[in-house]
């Protein structure tokens, strides 16, 4: 069963269209990648299904409601969440501080508890830095925080934009790891990631966005194995 699903989504920034009629939809407890080279609209789908951007046509289905005009807030409170690129944390805040900002949606409040266990499971560093300021930490960490403030929420559709973005290989990894924890979790995963090759290898299926159509999509493994994937992002 899909618990989010995108039907024929358009989509834009003032007269510029980004997304031209994409279609997609999510298992329920499954893992999702959606892969492609800079500019092919990834960020551009994740605001528009968060609701910071307006669809132009089309519809997002989110629990068989449609949820297309909803604003941001009101899409988090029904457990849709976002990782934005970039991180986005309360520099100036402690790990502990930033976490219990994740915590907001009056679902996760109740909650709270076994969120923070679960998150300093998955993360032992940040259980081990919970009272450092954000800001001084490190890129790996911060972005465990970011991941960890969005599981603070109470997700029943977790959406992470470039996981691993300016991070070093070993931490690429990590994250990764951490990542396959969340299957025992039962939370929907939607991964954008420019390493295709790490999104393929955690994932169940994987959209292709090219020029913001969907142009190939399919098992994970399947489309990793597929000719034009090959050679437009794994060198193969």
């Amino acid at each position: 069963m899909a618990i989010l699903e995108l039907r024929d989504v358009t989509s834009g920034y003032g007269e510029v269209q980004i997304l031209w009629g994409v279609t997609l939809a999510l298992q329920d407890g499954s893992m999702t990648s959606l892969v492609g080279a800079n500019g092919a609209g990834k960020t551009t789908l994740l605001r528009t299904i968060m609701g910071v951007n307006r669809p132009w046509q089309g519809q997002i289905i989110f629990e068989g409601e449609d949820v297309s005009k909803l604003p941001p807030h009101a899409k988090a409170a029904r457990g849709l969440v976002l990782v934005p690129e970039g991180r986005q944390l309360f520099s100036h805040m402690t790990v502990l501080e930033n976490l219990a900002m994740g915590a907001t949606p009056k679902r996760s409040r109740a909650e709270y508890n076994r969120n923070l266990e679960l998150v300093f499971e998955m993360f032992p560093r940040l259980k081990d830095r919970q009272n450092q300021k954000a800001g001084t930490m490190s890129g790996g960490e911060q972005q465990m925080l970011a991941v960890a403030r969005g599981l603070m929420a109470s997700p029943k559709v977790l959406m992470i934009d470039e996981l691993s973005l300016g991070l070093a290989p070993f931490l690429v990894l990590q994250l990764f790891e951490s990542l396959k924890k969340l299957r025992e979790t039962g939370i929907t995963v939607l991964l954008v990631e420019q390493n295709v090759r790490m999104a393929l290898a955690v994932t169940d299926y994987a959209y292709v966005l090219a020029e913001g159509r969907v142009e190939i999509q399919g098992p994970s493994r399947e489309v990793a194995h597929n000719p034009d994937v090959q050679k437009a992002y794994l060198g193969l």
